[in-house]
C-alpha cells in the first residue's frame, strides 16, 4: 500500500534543501515613514552573480514618491570575515562588508522631461570607513540594464556580478540596516560553497522567485 505521507515528506525535504541556498530579511517600517523602504529582501548565489529580490512597501520610484523615493543599501560580506571590507567601530553589523548595493529612485533631467528611473550603484568596500568611500564597480539603470534589473511594481529583481576579485568564502553575510532601526543579518552560501551553480536559486522576469510560469523568461547568466 502506498504511503500518502511520502510525497509530502519528499516535498518538505526539497523545500528545506532549497531554503538553505537563499535567505530572506523582513522589516516593518513605522507608519510615518515617507520614503519607500525594503520590507522584504531575499538573496542567494546564482552562478557568478548574487541574486536579490527586494520588495518595497511602495513604488520605489516615479511620481508617487516625488523627491522622497527609494534610497536603500544592502551589504554583502562576501567572505563572512571582519578582517576584510568595511571598517566600522563598535563591532557594527556592517563591519567586514565587501560589497554595497545601493538602490535609488531618481529622476533624469538630461532630456528636459525629468524621467524617473531606478538606479543601482555597486561599490567595493576594501578597507574603507564609509560606503561612499568605496570603489564604484558599476552603475546600473533599469531602462538599459534589463538583464540585470527587472521591476514588477514594488518588487525589484537584481543580479549583481560577483566576479570583481571580491574576497570569497563558503558563507556570505547579508546585512540590511533600515533607517532608525537595528541592522538585520542573514547568511547565504558563498562562491566557494558549491551552491552558486546548483541551480536552486533563480530569478524570473515573471512569476517572482522560484519556478517560472508557462512562458516566463528567466533572467540569469544564460540570457546575457
Amino acid at each position: 500500500m502506498r504511503n500518502p505521507l511520502l510525497p509530502l515528506a519528499f516535498a518538505l525535504l526539497a523545500t528545506s534543501a532549497m531554503a538553505k541556498d537563499r535567505a530572506t530579511l523582513r522589516y516593518s517600517p513605522p507608519p510615518d515613514e515617507e520614503r519607500p523602504v525594503v520590507v522584504e529582501a531575499t538573496a542567494g548565489p546564482q552562478g557568478g552573480d548574487f541574486a536579490l529580490r527586494l520588495r518595497f512597501d511602495k513604488l520605489p520610484f516615479g511620481q508617487e514618491c516625488g523627491n522622497r523615493c527609494a534610497n536603500a543599501t544592502l551589504l554583502l560580506d562576501t567572505d563572512s570575515s571582519a578582517q576584510s571590507g568595511l571598517k566600522l567601530p563598535d563591532k557594527a553589523a556592517e563591519t567586514g562588508a565587501d560589497l554595497a548595493i545601493i538602490v535609488q529612485g531618481v529622476r533624469d533631467f538630461s532630456g528636459g522631461n525629468g524621467e524617473s528611473y531606478l538606479r543601482v550603484k555597486v561599490r567595493r568596500l576594501d578597507g574603507v570607513r564609509t560606503v561612499d568611500d568605496g570603489e564604484l564597480l558599476t552603475e546600473l539603470d533599469h531602462r538599459r540594464d534589463s538583464d540585470r534589473i527587472h521591476i514588477e511594481e514594488n518588487i525589484v529583481f537584481l543580479l549583481i556580478d560577483a566576479s570583481n576579485n571580491l574576497p570569497s568564502g563558503r558563507k556570505v553575510r547579508v546585512v540590511y540596516h533600515p533607517p532608525g532601526s537595528k541592522a538585520l543579518e542573514a547568511t547565504i552560501p558563498g562562491m566557494l560553497s558549491g551552491s552558486a551553480n546548483s541551480g536552486n536559486v533563480m530569478i524570473f522576469r515573471r512569476g517572482g522567485w522560484g519556478k517560472a510560469p508557462q512562458g516566463g523568461k528567466r533572467v540569469g547568466t544564460e540570457n546575457k
